[in-house]
């Protein structure tokens, strides 16, 4: 993909800010390590019981997006989905509220509560906040096979997903049905939040080809569903454990998430993405 704006102004650098590496004790880290291969991990009540450490480190300076290729692109995705969001949200009669996006390096701290970088990127209904550490594009490229800036800028605007779930209150009633389901029931729940902000990834790259400064390039909609396919809860389950447990996903198998995003691609229809209501 191409980016040819400014880039959005949302971004916040915590890298050199001495924020610290956030050092798991226990068993726990390693637990935390399989759900940091999940994208898009609510951590609302999660991050908050963790016993963390933290650690101080010096990162890298904060520089600017034009000295910063990495920072640059980032900042090109973020811009791209602010201008689909604020459209999308025009026509349904609402105002968009932009989310800031907070790149970090080992550990930060949040609304949310303290997180490490193994637990992937992810946003905080709390603040709002997109986090991520970008040497997680690293890992979905050697890890899982999933290379290429179009998987990245999946990545992102699948935590942006999450973000406009947020403005629209269907985080929050997912949470309130916690309170009275089962751990497999709410699991369900989660699976179709999760596979909505997949839907809402695809919904983005769709019109943002109508961008003026967008362009999408050959193999940019496969590099996408691969890291899609990469993070299905079935794939990465059989990894980490060399058995399957439905019962337990929480973010769908990696066919549910090719199928929500391309369904958002092709559609451009944000009125089809009620994954609440469907037998897939």
């Amino acid at each position: 993909m191409q980016w040819f704006g400014k880039g959005s102004d949302n971004i916040e650098d915590r890298r050199s800010s001495g924020g610290g590496k956030v050092a798991l004790g226990g068993g726990i880290g390693v637990i935390i390590v399989i759900i940091g291969l999940f994208l898009g991990k609510d951590l609302t009540g999660l991050v908050n019981q963790l016993p963390i450490t933290t650690e101080q480190t010096s990162g890298k300076k904060g520089s600017s997006a034009n000295d910063d290729p990495e920072k640059k692109f980032v900042a090109g995705v973020l811009e791209s989905t602010e201008q689909v969001w604020v459209g999308q949200f025009n026509q349904l009669g609402l105002q968009y509220q932009q989310p800031i996006l907070v790149l970090f390096k080992g550990g930060v701290q949040t609304a949310c509560g303290g997180a490490s970088s193994a637990v992937g990127p992810f946003y905080c209904p709390g603040d709002q906040q997109v986090y991520i550490d970008l040497s997680f594009f690293e890992e979905l490229k050697n890890r899982f096979g999933a290379a290429g800036d179009f998987a990245q800028a999946y990545v992102i605007a699948h935590e942006v997903g999450h973000h406009v779930q947020n403005l629209l209150g269907t985080s929050e009633k997912v949470q309130r049905a916690r309170r009275n389901l089962s751990e497999k029931e709410y699991n369900k729940l989660s699976v179709m939040l999760e596979l909505q902000a997949d839907f809402y990834a695809g919904l983005w790259a769709h019109h943002a080809q109508n961008l003026k400064d967008f362009r999408l390039d050959a193999g940019d909609l496969e590099e996408a569903l691969t890291a899609a396919n990469a993070i299905g809860d079935d794939k990465l389950q059989k990894q980490a454990t060399g058995e399957v447990v439905p019962d337990s996903f929480t973010h769908g198998t990696s066919a549910q998430r090719m199928y929500w995003f391309k369904k958002g691609f092709e559609s451009g229809d944000f009125n089809q993405g009620d994954t609440f209501n469907t037998s897939r």
